[in-house]
């Protein structure tokens, strides 16, 4: 009997300790919780890692993103991976406009239908939806009329490419263009009907791809079919942007790797929370921190 009793003896520090561990959890849980909807739906911090908008924005840069300038959408990706989530746009209030500087998803390269992973970019937005885009000499022009110049914009190059000098990595494929001498290019808008040829076939094809997010575009027997249809024609299915770097010689965007849509927009960057030289190796350590830009932190970006 009295050993019964020794057995079923209650240890409360036991008790206690789990009691105090799941607390811990589920504080750490409501904690992640925030972390994860603050950083999904409303801000983020961004890195930049090139040069294409120097001066006003610099490499090594830390920006702080309102994901909450155009709209509220569903997380687009597990917060600090690389892993995608299928999201929605909840409300919309607005839209990129001429001269915003964007944060975006980028829509991959020329040829490819989607990016092998996420990765934001940041340029500015330097023509909407239905705008005609066109640069000559270097000079933007937008609907015919040039284009500001950005307060901080760059050109590091003390030449012009030549307008017959054919640079066959720019968008669309096919066209004799250059960066310097880009062909008059009107930005797609949604609702747009796209006459498809034999002739423009290879200029739309990857456009078109994308908005499926897979290869539905072919070109049999001198006929074009979308999705497994016969078709000379197609409607676009969602409204575009055109977004350049302000380094403008060395920027690597629309010019070469085609618009980008609505729904990759993310947000517009706020201010630089911290700021120095990223091509120092975290190795040297006491070099990095000395790279520090103090008067970069806190610099509100436009």
């Amino acid at each position: 009997m009295r050993c019964a009793m020794k057995n079923s003896k209650v240890d409360f520090k036991e008790i206690l300790k789990w009691k105090n561990l799941k607390k811990y959890l589920i504080e750490y849980g409501r904690l992640a919780l925030i972390v994860f909807i603050i950083t999904s739906s409303f801000v983020q911090g961004s890195r930049v890692p090139t040069p294409s908008m120097e001066t006003t924005i610099m490499t090594g840069d830390f920006l702080l993103v309102n994901k909450l300038a155009y709209d509220l959408t569903t997380p687009r990706n597990i917060p600090f991976t690389n892993i995608a989530l299928p999201f929605t746009q909840v409300l919309k209030w607005s839209d990129p406009k001429r001269g915003d500087i964007v944060v975006f998803e980028f829509p991959g390269y020329r040829d490819e239908i989607k990016n092998a992973t996420i990765e934001n970019y940041v340029k500015r937005c330097v023509a909407v939806s239905g705008d005609t885009v066109e640069v000559h000499n270097k000079v933007l022009f937008v609907n015919g009329k040039e284009a500001p110049i950005p307060m901080y914009a760059q050109y590091v190059r003390n030449y012009t490419l030549p307008e017959n000098f054919v640079d066959n990595e720019t968008f669309p494929k096919g066209i004799p263009q250059n960066g310097d001498n880009y062909s008059p290019l009107v930005i797609p808008k949604k609702g747009d009907v796209i006459k498809l040829t034999s002739s423009n076939f290879e200029q739309w094809k990857t456009f078109i791809d994308r908005e499926f997010e897979r290869d539905v575009v072919s070109f049999r027997d001198g006929k074009v079919f979308v999705d497994g249809k016969e078709t000379g024609e197609y409607k676009v299915r969602d409204d575009y942007y055109f977004m350049m770097g302000d380094n403008r010689d060395i920027s690597l965007d629309c010019r070469f790797w085609g618009f980008v849509p609505r729904r990759n927009v993310i947000g517009k960057p706020m201010i630089a929370y911290w700021s120095w030289d990223s091509n120092i190796p975290t190795a040297n350590i006491f070099e990095l921190l000395a790279s520090i830009r103090f008067n970069r932190i806190g610099k509100i970006v436009y």
